[in-house]
């Protein structure tokens, strides 16, 4: 798998350019697993040339959304059964469970956090589950689009060590991806509760005048 990811890096992208990103972003979302090749490639293209980042960022996104389309279409015909049958009962059910409970925050925050965070057990799920089409797309154009603007921008400040920042954020992750998943559950909801306070005073505003 290394050596795959560096002939993407290498070879494939600097021959077909934003198509290749584009390209490799709808494998890594649908067929195959290449972890951070997306963030590497943007990272990258942002250190040797910041002007166009926005591109590799946009096609980046666009072929993640691409290909995570496939994986919910194949949730959508091949139903739960499909799903137990590639991730196990006992995964479904703690998936199902955190979709009824964070509803697209269980979607969102797998889209936006590096690995190890599981990701295609969501993408599936929301298929499986009858997460509505527009609002899927809508979610996963946001978090990955974040993601990889993240990465650019610091490809664009830092240079190649980017990558080393990289790195060691996916280590900081893993060691600490519970503790990463709560806080940023807790400051989600405190942000959509004080808009929701704040809609309502607004509401309420006119009424009492």
């Amino acid at each position: 798998m290394a050596r795959l990811a560096l002939w993407i890096q290498q070879v494939l992208v600097p021959a077909l350019g934003p198509v290749g990103v584009f390209l490799v972003a709808f494998l890594d979302s649908s067929f195959l697993s290449i972890p951070e090749v997306n963030d590497i490639i943007v990272i990258t293209a942002a250190a040797r040339n910041p002007g166009t980042a926005w591109i590799y960022v946009l096609m980046a996104t666009l072929g993640s959304l691409a290909g995570c389309a496939v994986l919910w279409g194949l949730g959508r015909r091949g139903g739960e059964a499909f799903l137990v049958k590639r991730f196990g009962a006992s995964r479904v059910a703690r998936t199902r469970a955190a979709f009824h409970r964070w509803d697209v925050l269980a979607l969102a925050l797998p889209a936006l956090l590096p690995p190890p965070m599981p990701f295609k057990i969501f993408v599936l799920s929301a298929g499986v589950f009858g997460f509505e089409w527009r609002r899927f797309a809508v979610t996963i154009f946001l978090a990955r689009g974040v993601r990889y603007t993240v990465w650019a921008v610091g490809g664009a400040v830092y240079g190649d060590e980017a990558l080393a920042l990289l790195k060691r954020t996916d280590q900081w992750f893993a060691q600490n991806l519970p503790v990463v998943l709560a806080v940023a559950v807790s400051l989600t909801l405190l942000g959509v509760g004080l808009w929701i306070v704040r809609r309502r005073r607004r509401t309420d505003a006119p009424d009492a005048g």
